[in-house]
């Protein structure tokens, strides 16, 4: 049975390392050595370095996206108001995120940075991406939504929300994001047949 604490101390070990140097020049057996285990035991938990980082990105932003799903999964609540819920944890990942970067060392790179934003931002996504799908599903199945393709709609509405949220891939001023999202809500109401303002309730969760 795998070791949890070993685990995490792999993951330690390379966040430890993005701070001395670039992503590219950290190798799997520097991981090891500063871990403290051997190199064979990385292999045990993940199978490449890229594993590694998909899990440190994970555990640094798994908070926000946890909570955000287990309200997600509340049956009970109504479709829209789990919509905000989902919308809420982006912008609570975001903020980590921005935090976390924005506290980088001094010689971490562009390249690396921006690379780290593309494997968060994919992250966010795919993790919420089937919450929100079967959020949209209940809504239809409800009569409340109205949408023949519930999964691309998720995809859509979360890509557009987690790069207007972070501000790092485009960046804009309050009020562009502001416009943004008031014209996303816009666009959700007219594609799923809900009343004009039903969903305006949304900008004040974001």
């Amino acid at each position: 049975m795998p070791d949890l604490r070993k685990y995490d101390v792999i993951l330690d070990a390379l966040q430890q390392l993005l701070e001395e140097k670039k992503i590219q020049n950290i190798s799997v057996s520097e991981i090891a050595h500063k871990a403290g285990i051997g190199k064979g035991s990385i292999y045990y938990y993940f199978p490449s370095k890229g594993a590694i980082l998909d899990a440190l990105i994970e555990r640094s932003y798994e908070k926000p996206l946890l909570t955000a799903k287990n309200l997600a999964a509340q049956t009970n609540v109504s479709p829209f108001t789990r919509m905000a819920m989902l919308f809420q944890a982006c912008q609570n990942s975001s903020i980590a995120f921005i935090t976390q970067n924005g506290n980088a060392p001094d010689n971490t790179s562009a390249q690396d940075l921006a690379f780290l934003h593309q494997k968060y931002l994919s992250h966010v996504v795919s993790e919420l991406k089937p919450d929100l799908t079967e959020i949209i599903k209940q809504g239809i199945q409800n009569g409340e939504i109205h949408f023949d393709y519930p999964a691309a709609l998720a995809e859509i509405v979360l890509i557009i929300i987690a790069v207007k949220l972070d501000n790092s891939l485009l960046p804009s001023t309050p009020e562009e994001t502001e416009d943004t999202l008031h014209g996303l809500i816009s666009l959700l109401e007219k594609g799923t047949g809900v009343a004009a303002g039903t969903l305006s309730y949304l900008s004040l969760m974001l």
